[in-house]
């Protein structure tokens, strides 16, 4: 008998504490089967910030970093400098990386600081009852704003990937989802490649990926699904948006 599904070492044996139909387990798994794959769960160190993923040392087997609350390039960018034989991620979500740690991704970026950040945009604060996030859509409801989020207001959503692929040190930014089988597999794949090229040390990498929150978007697993393909993907087209291995080729 031939196994064709197991679970990757690099990921713990143990219950993820998220809610009903949030996919971060889908994309920790991702991560843990990438760290397989490249024969270096010994040599990976993970930092999580404050947000749904503060206690994801409890699920990787590699060493993990705490940071406070968008902190984890500045500690990520420590580490990295001080073992500079290691890999080092980031895993951050939204509201952490795209508010109060926009400075810190802005700035490990442009330094070309090699690391890679693995950003969840579920395009709401999950951990702290829903407020809104700086990714949350024109019109999304959430509990500071009841009445939908308006530009005249609450200002535009951020888009990440678009930002940042404008920073020289930036090598790698790509945004996926996990919204379809399809889309899970293309996702796995940027991930490894962002963590090959920070092996390779060609620079900052990230790579966003649209997930869901169904408790704090009010919707059953399979709506928040359906929601997240028909109106976040409008806002975040996927895509590679900067590539200097593409770019080099061209060349």
């Amino acid at each position: 008998m031939s196994i064709v599904f197991d679970r990757p070492h690099a990921l713990a044996d143990k219950p993820l504490h998220y809610c009903p139909g949030c996919t971060h387990g889908i994309i920790h798994r991702l991560i843990a089967e990438v760290i397989d794959e490249l024969g270096i769960e010994g040599i990976t160190v993970g930092v999580s910030p404050v947000g749904c993923t503060y206690n994801n040392y409890e699920y990787f087997n590699c060493d993990m970093v705490q940071a406070a609350h968008g902190r984890a390039p500045a500690v990520a960018t420590g580490l990295r400098r001080s073992l500079p034989d290691n890999v080092v991620f980031t895993y951050q979500g939204d509201g952490d990386l795209a508010a109060i740690g926009t400075a810190e991704i802005v700035h490990a970026a442009t330094r070309g600081e090699r690391i890679t950040t693995v950003f969840v945009n579920n395009a709401i604060y999950g951990m702290t009852s829903g407020q809104m996030a700086p990714t949350s859509l024109i019109g999304q409801v959430t509990t500071t704003t009841p009445f939908g989020r308006k530009p005249e207001l609450h200002g535009y959503p951020v888009r990440v990937c678009e930002l940042l692929s404008t920073l020289e040190g930036a090598a790698y930014i790509e945004r996926t989802a996990v919204n379809n089988v399809k889309n899970i597999r293309k996702a796995k794949a940027a991930i490894k490649k962002a963590f090959e090229l920070q092996m390779s040390g060609a620079g900052f990498t990230l790579v966003e990926v649209l997930s869901t929150c169904p408790t704090n978007w009010g919707m059953n697993p399979v709506r928040s699904l359906e929601w997240l393909e028909k109106n976040m993907m409008e806002h975040y087209p996927l895509g590679v948006y900067k590539d200097v291995t593409a770019s080099a080729a061209a060349e």
